[in-house]
């Protein structure tokens, strides 16, 4: 993780050169060019013609004073900020004609940023994109056959339905203090960005389907840091959408994520290059998937990632690394040197986001409860995985009527790769293990891991099926009643060290 320091330099010289916007350059007031501040007057044009003015005369900002200014999509310029006053918000249009896709982006949004420098959203005020009522509003018209969509599930495409922010290739970016509020689609998406900072922002994206937290797609040299998110979706999460995408040098620290599907998640897109990423005291609670999802599916390169501080509760799956394969003829991927160390995690017997809007699959359960995964598949094996200090609380109570797994070698060898299936710790309903299963992988190291089962549960705690290298030093495995039972099963594995 040396490259951390290199952040740091990139990030400070982004921050002084927007601080330097805010107190150098001038500050442009949108009521001057005719915005207004009622929640009815679309207000669009007039915050544009303000950014442009700002943008033009060298930049500054851009200030929004509070009330409620109904606008659709507009676009920041080099050298502004859009700074919204306690009390301000930018309102979403019901109308989704008043927002543009972005041709080259290929998205729509509220607010976008194409190749811009030096740009920022600051403030304590909000954006509200009000996404429940603008993509039902959508489905209304392309029912009526005046705009053109599949609507798959009834649901109009996650490009068609405007996100609250949308920054393409832009260059010294900082998002700061903001709350965002019902987007349509994914709620904030950074493509390609560098130097980029976001940070004390809080986010409430349940308003629909899609709705993920935060998306970083092949960015470079980014902090996130003292953030909030309550998502539908993905909470903190990375992308990859081009072989040629590099997603690299990113710090993630101090951070909350709740959400009705993965907390921090690598994928699904994962394309490109996946490398140094650190993730430091992070709480992730009332997550219906993984508190942690490190996938490569589609040829990217994941390497050099470190989780130090977790605290996981209420939370489906606490851990699950996966390789898979659902592109044929691209690039095989790898995913290796991933630490992760000082966690603690408890799985709950129910539904982690009942009562949630947009709650993750109801099909899915009822089952038993799955273990942690670090899974490879053949041909494309997970490398070099270490656990420290891990500390998990499962519940038990299994009912082998369910899907029982058993953990002879035929029972081992039945269970499906499925490599070409979207990777989700649940795909197998059952597992053999209650604790962690790990297959095709080499050298996978468990120092001072605790898994502890409250009530019975007839499978072992680790399952390890075709491992190269696995060492266990100081494993404790805490199961009542359950004196005298195997609790380590390993198959078809080379070079096994089990050391108290």
């Amino acid at each position: 993780m040396n490259n951390m320091k290199f952040i740091s330099k990139s990030l400070i010289t982004a921050l002084l050169l927007c601080c330097g916007l805010s107190v150098q350059a001038h500050d442009y007031y949108a009521s001057e060019f005719g915005a207004k501040a009622d929640g009815r007057t679309l207000a669009s044009a007039s915050i544009q013609a303000a950014i442009d003015f700002a943008s033009d005369k060298g930049g500054g900002r851009v200030i929004l004073t509070p009330g409620n200014y109904l606008t659709g999509t507009i676009y920041l310029k080099t050298g502004v900020t859009l700074h919204l006053e306690a009390g301000a918000t930018l309102l979403g249009s019901l109308n989704p004609w008043d927002y543009v896709k972005d041709a080259y982006a290929g998205w729509t949004a509220m607010v976008f940023a194409i190749k811009q420098d030096n740009i920022g959203i600051t403030g304590d005020g909000t954006i509200d994109c009000r996404g429940f009522e603008v993509a039902n509003n959508l489905v209304q018209y392309v029912h009526r056959g005046i705009f053109d969509d599949d609507l798959k599930l009834d649901r109009p495409y996650e490009g068609n339905r405007p996100e609250n922010i949308h920054f393409r290739e832009c260059n010294n970016v900082v998002v700061s203090g903001i709350n965002l509020k019902n987007p349509a689609s994914w709620n904030q998406q950074y493509d390609q960005c560098r130097n980029l900072l976001i940070e004390n922002i809080n986010v409430d994206a349940k308003a629909y389907w899609n709705n993920d937290g935060l998306d970083v797609v092949d960015c470079s040299d980014v902090i996130v840091r003292n953030c909030y998110i309550d998502a539908a979706d993905d909470a903190y999460c990375f992308k990859s959408h081009s072989v040629d995408g590099v997603s690299e040098n990113i710090l993630v620290e101090n951070c909350v994520g709740r959400s009705s599907a993965n907390g921090i998640k690598f994928g699904t897109f994962t394309r490109g290059v996946f490398k140094n990423f650190k993730f430091k005291n992070m709480t992730i609670f009332d997550t219906y998937r993984s508190a942690i999802t490190i996938a490569t599916v589609d040829g990217a390169s994941v390497e050099d990632v470190e989780i130090d501080g977790l605290r996981s509760i209420h939370t489906g799956n606490p851990i699950f690394i996966r390789c898979g394969s659902r592109r044929e003829g691209k690039v095989t991927p790898c995913l290796r040197n991933v630490v992760i160390k000082n966690v603690y995690a408890e799985v709950p017997l129910d539904k982690p986001d009942a009562g949630y809007n947009y709650e993750g699959p109801v099909e899915d359960l009822p089952r038993n409860v799955c273990a942690s995964g670090i899974q490879g598949i053949p041909g494309i094996r997970v490398e070099n995985v270490r656990l420290e200090n891990v500390e998990i609380i499962y519940p038990g109570r299994t009912n082998v009527n369910y899907a029982y797994r058993g953990h002879s070698p035929e029972d081992l060898a039945a269970i499906p790769e499925l490599e070409k299936s979207y990777p989700e710790f649940s795909n197998w309903k059952e597992l053999p293990a209650w604790g962690f299963y790990i297959r095709h992988a080499d050298g996978v190291e468990f120092k001072n891991v605790t898994l502890k089962v409250l009530e019975e549960d007839y499978r072992p705690a680790i399952v390890a099926d075709d491992v190269n290298g696995l060492k266990l030093d100081g494993v404790k495995i805490i199961q009542k009643d359950a004196e005298g039972k195997e609790q380590i099963i390993t198959n078809q594995c080379k070079e096994i060290t089990i050391t108290e």
